[in-house]
């Protein structure tokens, strides 16, 4: 099946210049809009160095949860984003799954089931780079319900995470945003998803991501 969305994933000369030189993109599907309409606003930019993925998100709509404050927790319960990728020929993927403090659940298998997590050793080596306006570094659990927040992270994976020695030149992906305890339940993704319950963890509906 061809993936329905693609991105170029431009190189860049170092990570911090991800929002200024990086493509582009929006988190805009709203694929279960019976049960789940809501859609806070997510978008990104998406780039490369020699040696790492950088994806950055920002986010802006009601409610702030960060609950969980160490990684391979359920970072998805909080506000969350995220990044699946796919070495083509690969029956395995990788998630990666971060919340407002930089927490991080990663893991990599063939589906929703059959998860294994990256390790400490590969946690540690993950730059998380996060901001919330109107607070600092968040180190403590908060959970707010309503009013208006805008907060960012960029994440810096090195290729050998996903076991790779350098850049491809095609990997295929999605991005989320997510809350599943957040005040407004919602999922959405980059790539549209054709499934009837919400579920991120379906490698068919990823798009592609051409590395120039």
């Amino acid at each position: 099946m061809q993936p329905e969305k693609k991105l170029q994933v431009p190189l860049l000369r170092e990570a911090a210049e991800v929002e200024t030189f990086g493509q582009p993109f929006s988190v805009d599907c709203v694929n279960w809009p019976a049960d789940f309409p809501f859609a806070p606003s997510c978008a990104g930019h998406i780039g490369h160095t020699s040696d790492a993925l950088v994806v950055n998100f920002r986010v802006s709509g009601p409610d702030l949860r960060a609950v969980n404050l160490s990684d391979d927790g359920r970072s998805w319960e909080d506000s969350a984003c995220e990044c699946f990728v796919q070495v083509p020929g690969s029956n395995e993927y990788y998630n990666f799954e971060v919340n407002p403090a930089g927490f991080l659940v990663a893991a990599h298998g063939p589906d929703v089931h059959h998860r294994t997590s990256i390790g400490p050793e590969a946690f540690a080596r993950i730059r998380r780079i996060c901001r919330v306006e109107g607070i600092g570094p968040i180190t403590k659990p908060i959970e707010f319900r309503g009013g208006c927040w805008k907060w960012s992270v960029t994440l810096v994976i090195p290729w050998d995470i996903i076991g790779l020695n350098a850049a491809p030149g095609v990997l295929y992906g999605n991005f989320y945003k997510c809350g599943d305890k957040t005040a407004h339940p919602h999922f959405l993704s980059w790539a549209p998803i054709a499934s009837p319950a919400p579920n991120f963890h379906l490698p068919e509906f990823f798009g592609e991501l051409d590395f120039i």
